[in-house]
């Protein structure tokens, strides 16, 4: 099992709240890496749940092994990321109000665990990632994928992951029909500031209001 830590969400009045982001380090990285996330993106419903990948790498962790057998590992960490999603609805976050958000390799997992979910998310959100296998993927897609949305963002400056290799496969996705908003930053291999967190706040609403909508449906 991943080991995760957890972060309720900060708004008093919204205690029991069941909207929860499940955060994925980069190569190197861990959840102590993101624990910025809850005061930056400032949502006070939002629960979070970071998740430190099964590898030990230089101080860190890692998802797979670049320089090795990538597809086992990814295959082994997506194993272990369905075991922890399937949990969280036991724990009172159901998967419709789950934000899946990965940076790099983290990225990396959350497309490749996101369109093979059995169950839609509110949103996936990556960001200067790729996506392992793009044939592969297609093939294995899950029922969920076509109602799946995904936020995808790129630097036009990240000297590790080459833009156009990114937006190509990206455009590849979206040609059968995966709903992904793909946005390019003038950035390296990182978050770039507000300007990015914004973009990222704005989606992460539009998955809330949207989930608003469905519910007042079925009332109805």
């Amino acid at each position: 099992m991943l080991e995760t830590e957890f972060h309720p969400s900060t708004r008093k009045a919204q205690k029991g709240s069941n909207q929860l982001l499940v955060a994925l380090h980069g190569l190197g990285d861990s959840a102590a890496g993101y624990r910025f996330l809850p005061s930056a993106l400032a949502l006070p419903p939002m629960n979070y749940l970071l998740v430190n990948a099964p590898d030990s790498y230089y101080g860190g962790y890692a998802w797979y092994d670049f320089q090795g057998d990538a597809d086992a590992g990814i295959r082994r960490s997506r194993r272990l990321l369905f075991e922890v999603l399937d949990e969280q609805p036991r724990r009172g976050f159901p998967t419709e109000q789950t934000y899946l958000f990965g940076f790099s390799q983290g990225c990396v997992m959350t497309v490749d665990v996101g369109f093979r979910y059995p169950a839609r998310f509110a949103g996936l959100i990556g960001i200067s990632g790729y996506v392992h296998e793009p044939g592969q993927l297609l093939k294995e897609l899950s029922p969920a994928a076509p109602q799946q949305r995904m936020l995808f963002t790129h630097g036009s400056l990240d000297p590790l992951i080459p833009l156009p290799m990114a937006r190509e496969q990206v455009g590849l996705l979206q040609q059968h029909g995966l709903a992904i908003e793909w946005v390019e930053f003038r950035k390296a291999h990182t978050i770039a500031g507000e300007e990015e967190l914004g973009v990222i706040r704005r989606f992460i609403d539009g998955g809330a209001a949207e989930n608003r909508d469905r519910g007042a449906a079925l009332v109805s």
